[in-house]
């Protein structure tokens, strides 16, 4: 059988494959872990839960709280709340749970489920599995006063934003981020409130766009994953910059007052300059995916930042952090976690930290961005092929020949999907048409070598 969980915890079309019978039994086998383990705080289990905007989202937390409560769990109900703000509350009220309810960037149908643990921090594969495997298997059920109290938080976006603005130092009380201003993308998701209320209270002057959720609206043409709105926002506002948040608000990408986007290999350069400046960048190492662009390992080697690179998806950046106890990382799609505030992606905080940077060096957002010089990447999805051979050898001889002829100007990636049937080939090369070009190549070898 498939496994349940995948990268980012458990997906899938909200009422088609996710449904609350489905989000119940998760909740519930969960809660067992928890009491099985026996490790939590107090008396009994306390779990916090948040949700995005999605309409889903509604029956989808109802479900999850009522099977934590049947199973002996007190429930704290955050509400809508971002996924990083349900990650540090997680955290804060000295939870043994965290459950976020969001699909993230995916569009308005789909919906997930997904578990952290003490201090908000996912949960590790082994725990996952833990999980499924009490799926539909019989237990004996608390009765009486041994079933959980659910309990709604008054303030979970009020605290939750304090420590955001509290993480641009002493002085936050200041309105450090005075004289800027900022035009923010909420997606119509989790961020509608707090991402505004965050930059308002570090000074920022800002103009909000899609900040009016309806349940149907999430990341419809706009957030992270459009980015045209935000640009003509930024042009129109004469504004010194712009961020675009996906819907559970864990990433961000940021466009300058020229309109040009700054993709997230370019956030965590500036952020990753910032850092070492001040110290705090441990080891002087930035960690990212294979996808990030070459243009970024090549500034940071100039400036004599190491790089570490993992298998695509923040689970294996967040992996990779904590066994080298690493202070920033994150992926070209705009996930940047700063482990020194945050155990998650969290689109505000990038959003913040830039345009501290900005204050602090007293430059441009587009000037900050030069520091990478980024290569013409593209990326071609290969359906309709046998993914699991892409260790053939005259693939393999391909692909060599290629890099080989490319040398340093470029680089070729080859792979699997984790998540999809079908085989991802990405080049990187000096110019757009000889990027398409080797792909053009590559693509055709794939076809012909795993053909089904």
């Amino acid at each position: 059988m498939a496994r349940l969980f995948g990268t980012d915890g458990v997906r899938g079309l909200a009422n088609g494959g996710l449904t609350a019978g489905l989000a119940l039994d998760l909740a519930v086998s969960a809660a067992r872990v928890l009491v099985d383990r026996g490790d939590f705080g107090g008396d009994r289990p306390l779990a916090v839960v948040g949700r995005d905007t999605r309409i889903s989202g509604q029956f989808l937390e109802h479900a999850v709280v009522a099977g934590l409560a049947s199973a002996g769990v007190d429930v704290v109900r955050l509400r809508v709340v971002p996924t990083p703000g349900v990650a540090y509350l997680t955290d804060a009220l000295d939870a043994d749970l965290g459950v976020v309810i969001s699909a993230s960037h995916n569009p308005m149908p789909d919906n997930g489920i997904k578990f952290l643990g003490r201090g908000g921090v996912k949960l590790d594969d082994a725990l996952e599995q833990a999980i499924e495997e009490l799926m539909g298997t019989e237990w004996e059920r608390p009765t009486g006063g041994a079933v959980g109290r659910v309990t709604p938080y008054a303030t979970p976006i009020e605290e939750y934003v304090a420590h955001l603005v509290a993480t641009l130092g002493p002085d936050a009380h200041a309105r450090p981020l005075a004289g800027l201003r900022v035009v923010l993308d909420c997606a119509h998701g989790a961020a509608s409130e707090a991402g505004p209320l965050a930059l308002r209270e570090a000074g920022a002057e800002v103009i909000v766009i899609n900040a009016s959720p309806d349940g149907l609206n999430i990341n419809d043409r706009c957030g992270s994953t459009h980015l045209d709105p935000l640009r003509r926002a930024v042009l129109e506002h004469g504004a010194d910059a712009g961020f675009a948040l996906d819907g559970d608000a864990d990433r961000c990408l940021a466009v300058d007052h020229h309109g040009v986007v700054v993709d997230g290999d370019q956030i965590l350069a500036i952020l990753a300059l910032g850092l070492r400046d001040a110290g705090r960048l441990t080891d002087d190492t930035l960690v990212v995916t294979v996808m990030s662009n070459l243009g970024l390992l090549q500034a940071m080697r100039r400036a004599g930042i190491a790089v570490r690179q993992t298998a695509v998806g923040d689970r294996y950046v967040l992996e990779e952090m904590g066994a080298g106890g690493f202070s920033l990382g994150g992926e070209q799609s705009g996930h940047v976690i700063m482990s020194e505030h945050a155990t998650t992606g969290d689109g505000i905080l990038t959003a913040l930290q830039v345009l501290a940077r900005m204050q602090a060096t007293g430059s441009r957002l587009a000037d900050l961005a030069a520091v990478v010089t980024r290569l013409p990447q593209v990326l071609v999805n290969v359906a309709g092929v046998d993914k699991d051979r892409c260790d053939d050898p005259a693939l393999i001889a391909a692909v060599d020949a290629e890099a080989a002829a490319l040398g340093d100007r470029g680089r070729i990636l080859l792979r699997p999907s984790g998540t999809e049937p079908l085989v991802r080939v990405m080049v990187e090369a000096p110019t757009a048409p000889e990027a398409q070009d080797v792909a053009d190549r590559l693509v055709d070898v794939v076809r012909e070598r795993l053909s089904l």
